[in-house]
């Protein structure tokens, strides 16, 4: 999932601490296989085990983010080949 910010940073960083929170929660349930804001900070990117676009969009539909107006998600299908990720078996 690839975030982009729709209201200004400051109102994105007060709701930072629930967004991470959010995420821990995703990562405790295994959902969770890397996230982190784009540098610059006009949004972030959230690589999810999810089985499909709608599942990803499902999942982020409870992010503080959305939920907040504060950012848009779009889903991009990924299948590691090379690198750290190569390996991952999707649960």
């Amino acid at each position: 999932m690839i975030s982009k910010y729709v209201a200004p940073l400051d109102e994105v960083d007060r709701a930072r601490p629930a967004h991470l929170a959010f995420l821990d929660g995703l990562a405790e349930r295994g959902l969770l296989i890397s996230a982190g804001r784009q540098t610059p900070a006009v949004g972030g990117v959230v690589i999810l085990d999810a089985p499909d676009e709608a599942a990803a969009h499902a999942l982020m539909a409870d992010d503080p983010y959305v939920r907040q107006g504060l950012a848009n998600y779009t889903a991009t299908g990924w299948e590691p080949s090379r690198g750290a990720l190569a390996d991952y078996k999707k649960a």
